[in-house]
């Protein structure tokens, strides 16, 4: 992999336990993918330069800073029961892809208080960077799970963040943002008007078109907003080879963007999210982990538990695939312009 040039060394703390990803692990769309994350991660030896931080379970007044206590209850009651046929379900968005199965709160809880977990980390001020990567499940609503998402892990460590922090920026840059129009039009309301960004991107969108659009949206973002924290979604579903065949990235494509935003050397909260293709998503958060680290790692995946699982190149790069890119330059600026224009509305 090419060397790794971070700004300074980070201090980071890492949130693991043996039984956090166990529960992780048993999500049904991403069955062993967070046991395939921490092992790569580990067999690498980067877990020596982080502060590994056991994770605490959230409580249901925890959770309910952003969902309402009848979807909590029922969520907790379907997941005792193991009830997959509970008629109340369907308007709480359960069924489908996010199956009402036993267990399931136990795990959402443990995500929640997961990402709680660093995002105190980070309020104490005893590191910069605190990485929870089996978190980022940005797509419940309030009232209603959504898209594999059963708790809003991604909001609550906002909302944590900001009883210290007035201006906490979160950016997303899974292939999905949470849910909602996703156009460049839709950019908040109320309040919260022009405080929202949108950035729709085409299929195909490779490396170098979408760090320049990620550095000139950014760097407009921060001037106009002066963030004091920072909570980064990275899902890797945008990396080519993923399941969802839509964006071409691979890791260091998505490493560049986030050295831009390290750079910045604000308190940074960072989740996983999305990535179907275990092993390739595996690939892109180690990698993701090194440039935080400021650490240079080897091509050669390592000896491990899920080593047969690389195969036949057993290497760490991705890839691109033929897919065309189909996002047209003019297009692109067009976007960044209206982008511009509306952040000058920022105060």
């Amino acid at each position: 992999m090419e060397p790794v040039e971070p700004p300074t060394a980070i201090n980071t703390t890492y949130i693991f336990a043996p039984h956090y990803i166990d529960s992780c692990d048993s999500l049904s769309k991403i069955t062993r993918r967070a046991s395939m994350v921490h092992s790569l991660i580990a067999s690498y030896g980067l877990l020596k330069y982080m502060r590994v931080v056991k994770p605490r379970i959230a409580s249901m007044e925890e959770m309910a800073m952003f969902h309402t206590d009848a979807y909590l209850e029922h969520l907790q009651k379907i997941s005792e029961d193991g009830d997959d046929d509970d008629p109340e379900s369907v308007e709480y968005g359960l069924g489908y892809d996010c199956p009402a199965t036993e267990g399931v709160f136990d795990y959402a809880a443990a995500v929640a208080g997961a990402t709680l977990t660093a995002a105190q980390c980070l309020m104490d001020k005893k590191y910069q960077v605190a990485i929870n990567w089996p978190g980022g499940w940005h797509h419940a609503k309030k009232d209603e799970a959504s898209g594999f998402c059963y708790l809003n892990d991604a909001v609550l460590g906002i909302l944590k963040l900001r009883k210290k922090f007035d201006r906490v920026l979160y950016i997303d840059m899974d292939l999905h943002h949470g849910d909602g129009t996703g156009d460049v039009t839709d950019i908040g309301m109320g309040k919260g008007r022009y405080y929202t960004v949108n950035v729709p991107l085409q299929d195909g969108i490779q490396d170098n078109r979408y760090y320049h659009i990620c550095e000139s949206v950014l760097k407009e973002v921060y001037t106009s907003f002066n963030p004091e924290a920072v909570v980064c979604q990275l899902g890797a579903d945008t990396i080519a080879g993923d399941p969802m065949c839509s964006f071409n990235l691979t890791p260091v494509g998505v490493g560049k963007c986030l050295r831009y935003i390290l750079n910045w050397e604000l308190p940074t909260l960072i989740l996983g999210g999305g990535g179907y293709n275990h092993a390739n998503t595996a690939r892109c958060w180690t990698y993701l982990t090194a440039i935080i680290l400021g650490k240079t790692i080897s091509s050669e995946i390592p000896d491990h538990e899920y080593f047969t699982e690389y195969g036949p190149d057993y290497v760490l790069e991705i890839t691109q695939s033929c897919r065309t890119d189909q996002n047209d330059p003019q297009r692109v600026e067009q976007l960044l312009n209206t982008i511009r224009g509306n952040l000058k509305n920022v105060i």
